[in-house]
């Protein structure tokens, strides 16, 4: 898979909001009119992973209505899951945690005002009976001017444990490395009304590990003359089809199923074999390795009628 076509998977799962270039927008407050200080982001266990939301206050100096930039670094790569109230951001590139560009939410500032405003987190992991932490966020409200930021404020995700408990946090350590599994079952295309052929190939996605990605993509190999006609449920396919339903938990399994169309002419029977690699990506793109590559590939039988 070209990395032109991974980027277009991105873009679809992080909607039209998700750029590489910067926010556009009004006139940004010179160097020293802001500052800026957080709460403790505490990350609850929930049925899918760890949830919290970090509080954060602004506070504007300037002598005139201005909008503000605010950039957010993740303690936990993947982990950003928007702002309240909402705003748009864009993403950056995955290092391995990203850094994500919004505007202040609430529109422009007013002289002397102070605002708050939430950063929400999401880490799917499975929840432990016991407390962890990953320092290394930052919030720092930006000017573009020379002075790269008027203000930043450090934060840890601190994880309360499935006991209730904060003490004695341990170090979170997130694989990075994907660990998934793809399987598929035979294909037997019908003929349609138009006198074409459309058929449905089972498969079976399952994640183990807890790497952080943006999606999880198919690319099939068909025999000459057969088509991709989409997926079951319906996400973006080009080339390559997305695994619908965004990112996965530990353990999670899905099931979906490849839409394999052929023209009137091909007649009855056997037509082949056909294959499908199991990728995913995370940070614009960037194709994640598997612990296990092989178990990425699936073969299936195809026949007509």
């Amino acid at each position: 898979m070209t990395r032109t076509i991974l980027r277009r998977l991105v873009a679809g799962v992080l909607g039209a909001g998700v750029a590489l270039t910067g926010l556009s927008g009004p006139a940004i407050a010179a160097s020293g009119d802001t500052a800026v200080s957080v709460g403790r982001l505490v990350l609850e266990p929930t049925d899918r992973g760890y949830a919290g939301s970090l509080q954060v206050t602004v506070n504007y100096r300037g002598h005139e209505a201005s909008y503000l930039k605010l950039a957010v670094s993740e303690a936990v790569p993947g982990a950003f899951d928007g702002l309240n109230p909402a705003d748009p951001c864009v993403y950056g590139v995955a290092q391995p945690a990203r850094t994500i560009h919004c505007h202040v939410p609430g529109g422009a500032l007013q002289p002397g005002e102070r605002r708050k405003f939430t950063v929400d987190f999401r880490v799917l992991t499975t929840t432990r009976p016991y407390a962890m932490v990953t320092p290394g966020g930052k919030v720092a409200i930006t000017t573009g001017d020379r002075n790269p930021a008027n203000d930043t404020a450090d934060f840890s995700a601190l994880f309360r444990s499935t006991t209730g408990s904060l003490r004695a946090p341990r170090p979170y350590v997130r694989d990075t490395r994907t660990d998934s599994v793809v399987s598929a079952g035979p294909a037997a295309l019908a003929r349609q009304e138009d006198g074409s052929w459309l058929g449905r190939v089972p498969m079976t996605v399952r994640v183990a590990g807890d790497a952080a990605h943006d999606v999880y993509w198919l690319t099939p190999t068909l025999p000459s003359g057969l088509e991709i006609g989409g997926t079951e449920p319906a996400d973006v396919c080009t080339a390559s089809c997305m695994v619908a339903g965004g990112t996965f938990m530990p353990g999670e399994e899905r099931k979906i199923a490849l839409l394999i169309w052929a023209p009137a002419e091909v007649a009855p029977g056997d037509l082949g074999t056909g294959s499908v690699h199991l990728g995913a990506s995370f940070g614009w793109g960037d194709m994640l390795t598997d612990v296990d590559p092989a178990d990425n590939v699936a073969t299936f039988a195809i026949t007509a009628g």
